[in-house]
């Protein structure tokens, strides 16, 4: 079973999102906002991250670079969401180190399917 850490600050949309990646058969884990994104993924290892771009006590990309700077995260995929229609954010999410960016509102498959692309190109990388 893959891990995923979830970074959302919507409950609604967290709680939405949680129910249907358990249901492809993630195990997830979440962070409300950028400052317990960091010690969450830390914890709990994941195998990707969704991320908020948009987020209390930080934005998405702060948080990117943290993961990216620490050993223990470096290598984990990241999946931007976002509502944002900002001309740009797709760059930025790559100079991020993002694996794909998605915007809002998005189906369950997109997610599903960037996620499945993200973690196998990390499992090949690290082969």
């Amino acid at each position: 079973m893959n891990t995923l850490l979830l970074v959302e600050d919507d409950p609604k949309i967290s709680l939405a999102l949680r129910i249907r990646l358990e249901h492809e058969g993630y195990e997830v884990h979440h962070a409300p906002d950028a400052i317990s994104a960091m010690g969450e993924a830390v914890r709990c290892r994941p195998q990707a991250i969704v991320l908020d771009i948009n987020l209390p006590g930080g934005d998405g990309f702060l948080v990117a670079e943290r993961l990216r700077s620490n050993p223990a995260t470096a290598d984990c995929p990241i999946v931007f969401i976002t509502a944002s229609k900002l001309p740009g954010l797709a760059d930025r999410a790559r100079e991020a180190g993002a694996d794909a960016l998605i915007e809002k509102p998005f189906s369950a498959a997109q997610l599903t399917d960037a996620l499945d692309r993200a973690i196998g190109a990390g499992k090949r990388a690290a082969a």
